[in-house]
C-alpha cells in the first residue's frame, strides 16, 4: 500500500518517536520534495527534522503534474498541493494530510471516504478510476 504524506503528520509522529509506524503500516511512504525541504532544510534544528532526514525508507519525489490553478488560490501551500498532485500521479492508496481544506479537495481521480470532523489526522483512502 502506498501513502503520500504532508509535513505536519510526519513531524507529529517524529515528536512522539513513532515515525517508524508509517514504515510498519505501508509498503511505500512517499513525500514530495517541497515537503521534505520544508521539514529538513527550512526546519533544520526544529522538532522532527532529524528524524525525517534519517528515515532512509521515505521516498522523496517531485510531482510531474502541474496544478491547473496556483495553490494559493485554493487556499493550500505548495507542499499540500504537491501531496495531492503526487498522490494522483502515483495512484496512491492513501494521503496523510492535516490541512482541512486539503482533505476536502477532490481531484478528478480521487474519492474521499470517511471525512470526519474534527479529527486532526486521518487516512484518506484514494480510489483511482
Amino acid at each position: 500500500m502506498r501513502v503520500v504524506a504532508n509535513s505536519t503528520p510526519l513531524i507529529a509522529l517524529a515528536l512522539i518517536d513513532q515515525l517508524d509506524l508509517l514504515r510498519q503500516l505501508f509498503d511505500e511512504v512517499v513525500v514530495p520534495t517541497s515537503v521534505y525541504q520544508e521539514i529538513v532544510l527550512h526546519g533544520q534544528g526544529r522538532p522532527g527534522a532529524d528524524a525525517v532526514a534519517q528515515a532512509n525508507w521515505i521516498q522523496i519525489r517531485e510531482p510531474g503534474l502541474n496544478p491547473t490553478l496556483p495553490p494559493i488560490l485554493l487556499g493550500l501551500d505548495q507542499g499540500e498541493m504537491d501531496v495531492l498532485l503526487l498522490a494522483r500521479e502515483l495512484q496512491a492508496n492513501l494521503v496523510l494530510i492535516d490541512e482541512k481544506l486539503g482533505r476536502k479537495i477532490r481531484l478528478p481521480e480521487f474519492s474521499d471516504y470517511g471525512y470526519r470532523e474534527p479529527s486532526a489526522y486521518y487516512y484518506a483512502p484514494i480510489e483511482n478510476t
